[in-house]
Order: C-alpha cells, then structure tokens, then sequence
C-alpha cells in the first residue's frame, strides 16, 4: 500500500512531508475532507478529479480535518491510496430514496457484500440520517465483515451535512467502500476516555433520539440537577456531560452527545438513539483521560507483531473538539507518537463515530470517541 497525504488550501495542492511517492494518476481510493463551505463549491469534485484521474473519490464535510498531527478547520485534506494486492468496489445511496436509514444501510451492502469482503467503510450524512437505525442496517446486512467510518459533520451547526461519491456531494448520500483480498489486514480502537458519575437510572419515556423521563421524571429536569451551576451555560455545556446509555440486551455502554435542549416541551435530542429501557448515567469530560483514550484506542489498532500501519483513519467526535479548544492537537499527536510518527495520519471530527466495540462484535454508533481504523497490507 503506498500512501499520500495531501490538502488543497487557497486553490492551491501540496503534499505532506509524511507521503509516500505516489503518482496521482496511480491512485486507485481517495477519501477527502472538507469544511461543508468548501464542498458547497461547484467545482470542488472536478478539482479532485482532475487531480486523481482514476480514483474512486469519496468527499465529506467535517466539523474539522486530521492532517496527520494536526487539525484544522476550513481547509480540503485528501488521503490518496495505491494497493498492491487489495481491490475495492464503491457504493451510493441516499437516503431521500428509502423510508429509512435501516433500509438505507442493508440497499449499500447488498451491493457490497461477496466472499472475499474483508472491511467496509462508511461515510454517512450527518443531518438526514438516523445512525442508530443506520448501523443496525449495516449490522443486519455484513455479517460479520469488520465495519467502521463515521457521520458527516458541519462545524458543529448541526444544521446540513455533504457526502458524495465520485460527483459533486449531496445531503443525505451515504457512501461504503468494500475492501476485498487476503492481504489486507484492518483493526480498529474506539474509545471515549469519560468520567461517570452519579447513579444509574432508567429511561422511561423517549422517541427514537428523543429524551422525555428517566426513572419517570422529566429527564431535563434531573440532568439539570445533575449539572448544578452548569446547567445554567447549557445548552453550550451539554457538550462537557454527555450520557452513558447501556440499551436492552447489551452489556456495554455507548456516549450519547446531546444535540439540542427544549424548554419549552422539557426534552433533550441526542446524536443517536436512546431506547426505553436503557441504563442511564451521566458523564463528565476530563482532558487527561479524553487524550490518554485516544492513546489506548491507538494501542487497540497494533498488530502484536509490532508491524506498523500503511495507513491510520481517525474520526473523532465533535464534542471532543469544542472541549479541547485549542488544545485539540493533543490528542491526534499522542496517536501519532502511540503509533509511530511515520505512519500517516488522516481523519476528521464528526457528528458521530461508527466501530465496533474494542472486544469485538458488530459495529455500533458511538459519541464522544476517538475511533480508529488501522490499515496493513501485507507482503
């Protein structure tokens, strides 16, 4: 695999120092990221294309971009990818074409899933798209093929996302690019780095990734409880006290960021599902166990031969970013050092992370993680 790093900044490519030697006509898989302004251009796909002739290029708006051990905002990175052994196929919908994101999702692996499928990956809308119901689809339809990615962001608006597949990118479209070959070897490290605190409750009222009650008291009313002095930054300070929801019939805990408060009909929305029956506990953010996380779910994605990846994809959740602040570089640079300075680097912040748990099983929606997905061609 043969790898490079690259960003257009004031219509202008250059090439990071990290990259590989790698033609860009000889590029098979391009994957960009871009602040939602600069996607919104007319001419932004023909500009990639003409760059990368015969890639198949996948764009999505972030809500920041990875290059390598930084971040940055308003800005077009683009990781440029030669295999040697390993093909792909890619696959579009949108999801205006389906009644819902569940069927999205099984419409795109039905497309994808053959014999020698060994990882998909998957680039959502971040608006449209339900992603509780969308990796539910994706779970149903692969199996057990490893599935990571992430939803599309927008500068923390929440307002409208863009993905696109070899055109200009839409709302709405979800794009998933299938890795077929035996020589292809993808792991993956998803973790949060939160503290919990407080007992553990039960919601008893909700709709889909609405809260109404916990333990049958209006839920805005106890998480402002919770807070104390903070609940009167909110909604800002949501961020910094996300909920740990353990639902029906799972033994894990996912984080569920909270997206928008209403006092006016006392509920709060969330970045992903919160089902009636799920185990409840809130959470606050502290740096040195958010960035020591990101460290861990770099050690997750190591191969015990202590080879090192031909390539890293960090999605991490917007939340963490408006935490960090300015600090937010930290936690891509202690990946770096976890994984080896010389492995590339590329990723961004989203709406939310898609990946399995670190033990295994089938992929789930995640907030306020960092996720990564290691990539090792094998000779």
């Amino acid at each position: 695999m043969i790898v490079s790093i690259v960003q257009f900044n004031e219509n202008v490519w250059s090439k990071h120092t990290i990259s590989q030697s790698l033609e860009d006509a000889q590029a098979q898989l391009v994957l960009c990221f871009a602040a939602k302004e600069i996607l919104q251009s007319d001419s932004i796909f023909d500009t990639v294309r003409a760059k990368f002739p015969n890639a198949a290029i996948a764009l999505c708006s972030t809500a920041g971009e990875i290059y390598h051990d930084i971040v940055q905002d308003n800005t077009l990175i683009a990781v440029a990818i030669q295999f040697a052994d390993t093909r792909i196929v890619t696959a579009s919908v949108n999801i205006r074409d389906f009644n819902t994101s569940f069927d999205a999702a099984q419409r795109l692996t039905e497309q994808l899933v053959r014999e020698d499928l060994v990882y998909m990956l998957v680039l959502s809308d971040g608006g449209l798209v339900n992603g509780s119901e969308l990796v539910k689809g994706l779970q149903a339809g692969a199996g057990n093929v490893l599935v990571t990615g992430g939803l599309a962001g927008d500068a923390a608006k929440f307002n409208s996302t863009l993905v696109g597949l070899n055109q200009q990118p839409t709302e709405g479209t979800i794009v998933a690019v299938g890795f077929y070959g035996q020589k292809l070897v993808v792991t993956h490290g998803s973790k949060g780095g939160w503290a919990m605190f407080g007992l553990e409750k039960e919601i008893t009222q909700s709709e889909s990734n609405v809260l109404y009650e916990i333990d049958h008291e209006n839920a805005l009313g106890i998480y402002k409880k919770y807070l104390g002095d903070d609940a009167e930054n909110l909604p800002g300070s949501a961020f910094y006290f996300p909920l740990a929801v353990t639902i029906p019939d799972s033994d894990k805990p996912v984080v569920r960021t909270i997206l928008s408060i209403d006092e006016d009909r006392k509920r709060m929305t969330f970045a992903g599902d919160v089902p009636v029956g799920s185990k409840v506990r809130f959470m606050k953010a502290n740096f040195d166990k958010l960035t020591a996380a990101a460290a861990t779910a770099a050690q997750q994605t190591s191969l015990p031969n202590e080879q090192k990846p031909d390539l890293a994809l960090l999605i991490s959740c917007v939340g963490r970013k408006l935490i960090y602040g300015p600090r937010i570089d930290e936690e891509v640079e202690l990946v770096s050092e976890t994984l080896g300075k010389q492995v590339p680097l590329v990723g961004f912040y989203a709406n939310g992370e898609i990946s399995p748990f670190n033990e295994g099983g089938p992929c789930q929606l995640h907030n306020q993680t960092m996720t990564i997905t290691s990539f090792y061609e094998l000779p």
